[in-house]
């Protein structure tokens, strides 16, 4: 049993709380919910909507068509209602038209309450109600979480026994899931390392890092601080790092280019140092609430001169919590850079799952930091093994190869860490990074023939392990949500495959199940 639901407003009247209250409960009842968020960069007005599809089976993505569509105006039903289904209907107020909606007076309740976004509970009663499900579960939700949970509860039953049509959908079941975005997931990861320092100037879509750990600061030892610029950010982890400190630092791509040089600093200075790094729409400010993967051989290459580092990029919520926890810890043990790469589609959607890993090792502190009874030399100049500024040609070329042993060394542990996966059999292969993964999950389960070969870790680069999947291929096509197809150029370079066929899109938004497949079928 599967449904999608739209739902759509102006920004700052509660589509996104409205959506995420909605996946809560349907998760609470045991069902794996999928939330997607596209709004334009304006904090009133515009439009906003998210689409929730929900099912008894795990889903990873989202849908074109939908089965219902809550409106908090008539744009929203504007604007969507060519994508309802044929037997979908809409809920909204009664002062909204179209042929196939339930209304609802949600002025009533505006005017007894004196509180416009009251009106989205009386549109969550009206929900529950045409889904033929009790209001014990919406019920317990909202005593878990809200403190006026009694006059909520009124305005949502208002909405449920006013509203006609109920159809028997959905019977709940008790397993316990978790509801929770990439960025969320980020967090929860980086608390599993026991990190000291969060910092970070807002950047969308990497900024609820921040507000979750600033959350959770007291409760787990952890400084999460918004600093005035990303230079400074950058900056001062390093300084953080010096001290001895578990760092971590937030940004996207506007926020990266900035930390370039730092990048640089930890690269000859050797103290561990992860970013976070949020992609959305570029080049410049671009599309900044919305998504892509256009920067990926920027974190490859930024700053100056050549240096280790470790990318990984995860692929839904539960490999954003245990990749977060392989980047700091890896980083911490190998003294080295770790990017974690992530977008806006992977940090800002909701992801069910039946559970949430944090497999990580001891993080290894260092031994050598100041205030230990010696001295502690760290140089941005090229250095000796002490830490003293050398200009002698052998010491350089020993310093610079003894810094990049280091990434082979990782390479070894990245190994064990399944830097690649393989869903789906085939002699046909789609081969993707990052977020993509949902939707190719999803639509892998009927495109027979095919599997999806992901890449978390682009480098080190898993040469053997990716090339052993794609030198059996028939077919391979790649997918990216870039113009370019630069992992397509990652791998040419790694491994001298070249994939010609290439399905891109860099419009902001994110594939969807139905996309995949029938762009797939021009290469058949």
């Amino acid at each position: 049993m599967e449904r999608l639901i739209l739902i759509g407003g102006q920004a700052g009247f509660g589509a996104k709380r409205t959506s995420e209250i909605i996946g809560k409960i349907f998760t609470q009842m045991g069902y794996y919910v999928f939330n997607y968020r596209d709004y334009p960069s304006l904090i009133r007005g515009g439009h906003n909507f998210n689409v929730l599809k929900i099912s008894n089976k795990p889903v990873y993505s989202h849908d074109e068509k939908y089965d219902v569509i809550i409106a908090f105006d008539q744009n929203t039903i504007n604007k969507h209602k060519k994508n309802l289904e044929t037997n979908g209907y809409i809920i909204g107020d009664k002062t909204l038209k179209s042929n196939k909606i339930l209304h609802v007076d949600t002025q009533k309740i505006i005017k007894d309450y004196h509180k416009a976004v009251y009106a989205n509970n009386v549109l969550i009663g009206a929900l529950m109600k045409s889904f033929g499900l009790s209001l014990k579960e919406t019920y317990s939700f909202f005593d878990k979480t809200f403190k006026n949970s009694k006059e909520l509860k009124e305005i949502i039953k208002f909405g449920y026994d006013n509203t006609k049509i109920k159809n028997k959908i959905f019977a709940g079941s008790k397993n316990k899931k978790y509801f929770l975005t990439g960025n969320d997931a980020i967090s929860t990861g980086a608390i599993a390392t026991g990190l000291d320092i969060y910092m970070a100037y807002p950047m969308t879509p990497a900024t609820a890092v921040l507000h979750n750990l600033a959350e959770k600061q007291k409760q787990h030892n952890i400084l999460s601080i918004q600093i005035e610029d990303e230079i400074a950010v950058a900056n001062a982890a390093i300084g953080a790092s010096y001290t001895g400190a578990n760092v971590m630092i937030g940004t996207s791509g506007g926020g990266f280019a900035l930390m370039a040089e730092t990048m640089s600093l930890q690269g000859i200075t050797e103290l561990p140092l992860t970013i976070y790094l949020s992609q959305r729409t570029g080049p410049g400010e671009g599309l900044p609430t919305y998504t892509e993967q256009s920067d990926l051989k920027f974190a490859l290459n930024a700053g100056n001169g050549e240096f280790p580092r470790i990318i990984i990029a995860p692929g839904d919520a539960n490999e954003c919590s245990y990749r977060t926890a392989e980047a700091i810890y890896l980083s911490n043990k190998f003294k080295i850079l770790s990017i974690l790469l992530g977008d806006k589609h992977i940090s800002e959607s909701n992801y069910t799952h039946d559970k949430i890993s944090n497999i990580i090792k001891t993080i290894e502190r260092r031994k050598n930091i100041p205030g230990l009874g010696k001295s502690v030399l760290t140089n941005s100049y090229e250095h000796d093994k002490f830490g003293h500024t050398i200009e002698d040609a052998k010491i350089t070329k020993l310093m610079k190869e003894e810094r990049m042993k280091k990434l082979k060394l990782a390479e070894k542990e990245i190994s064990k860490l399944n830097p690649v996966s393989v869903y789906g059999k085939g002699n046909k292969t789609i081969v993707g990074w990052g977020s993509t993964k949902g939707a190719m999950v999803d639509a892998i389960k009927e495109m027979k023939g095919y599997k999806f070969l992901q890449i978390s870790y682009i480098s080190p680069f898993p040469i053997k392990k990716v090339e052993s999947v794609l030198k059996k291929s028939k077919k391979i096509i790649l997918i990216e949500n870039n113009q370019t197809g630069q992992l397509g150029d990652i791998i040419r370079e790694q491994t001298g495959i070249e994939i010609k066929n290439k399905l891109l899109k860099y419009d902001g938004r994110p594939f969807t199940k139905n996309e995949i497949i029938k762009g797939v079928k021009k290469w058949k």
